[in-house]
């Protein structure tokens, strides 16, 4: 295997023409340079000089390696300087996934920060519900995602294998038309909508929707079901219907026609965002989790 600190002497010795004037050039002894010479020959298998008195010429596998010396030498520079760039936060790309509420509530408030500390730092963003934003982050399409589980829920183990940074704890409330008989209550149970039309919403809101619902000894007709919040709000302020949004999604669509009110016992899932443990220690990852966690406690 040839290595870049021999290729370096090599290409010294070509420029100043002895081992003593290479050993000024690059601040090491002569012997050192005549030790390197020869393990370089020992890799490639070849002579790469050849050595008359006090002169010494390079043989024609010494010329081909000197000429490509100069490109792979300014390649391992440029890949250094661009390393160090990444590592001191100049440079860096981070992919994030995150959920629509979190995408409109905590990640612009993030990666504005993040921009302003680390100007060289790119973010990419798409949206994904977990569990496939999780999935993502598994198969390496993603850095970091913004992620979500309920509290009490089962499968407490799911993100065991990946670095977990709690955001927040967000709490669902109830959200019904601005003339329901609840409208105007301070909190209500979520028995006390056993007989309304429903409005859910993800796949993974649904599920824990009809949870809470068939512990209160009913479960919920869902009449309308769709991925996106602001079109929940709007079923309900037509009066369609009544929905559990968590607070973020509220905070997000800002409903016209509905009414936010506390659900109670409450009702909380846990925001965070998750990375590999590898990927943890990379300055940008490591640097777009730290003010994702800013952006939460605000």
């Amino acid at each position: 295997m040839i290595e870049a600190r021999h290729l370096r002497v090599l290409r010294a010795v070509a420029t100043t023409g002895s081992f003593s004037a290479a050993g000024r050039e690059l601040g090491c002894t002569q012997p050192a340079v005549s030790q390197q010479m020869k393990a370089l020959e020992a890799s490639v298998g070849t002579p790469l000089l050849v050595r008359s008195g006090r002169e010494m010429r390079l043989t024609q596998a010494g010329e081909a390696l000197v000429r490509h010396a100069a490109g792979i030498l300014a390649g391992l520079t440029a890949a250094e300087e661009e390393v160090a760039a990444i590592a001191g936060l100049r440079a860096g790309r981070v992919r994030l996934v995150s959920f629509p509420s979190g995408s409109s509530t905590l990640v612009p408030t993030a990666l504005a920060a993040l921009r302003a500390a680390h100007p060289g730092t790119r973010v990419s963003l798409e949206e994904a519900e977990p569990p496939e934003s999780v999935d993502r982050l598994r198969a390496g399409d993603c850095d970091v995602a913004l992620a979500f589980r309920y509290e009490d829920a089962a499968g407490a183990e799911e993100w065991a294998d990946l670095v977990v940074r709690p955001l927040l704890t967000d709490r669902l409330v109830a959200l019904v038309p601005e003339r329901h008989r609840l409208a105007r209550a301070e909190s209500l149970a979520i028995g006390e909508l056993a007989r309304e039309s429903w409005i859910a919403g993800c796949p993974r809101c649904r599920g824990q929707l009809v949870e809470v619902c068939e512990g209160a000894g009913f479960t919920p007709r869902i009449d309308f079901a769709t991925d996106d919040y602001p079109a929940v709000a709007g079923l309900v302020g037509a009066g369609l219907g009544v929905a559990v949004l968590p607070q973020l999604a509220i905070e997000s669509v800002r409903p016209r026609g509905a009414r936010a009110v506390t659900l109670e016992p409450a009702v909380r899932r846990e925001i965070v965002a998750l990375t590999l443990p590898d990927l943890a220690q990379v300055p940008a990852v490591a640097a777009t989790l730290e003010h994702l966690a800013r952006a939460a406690a605000r």
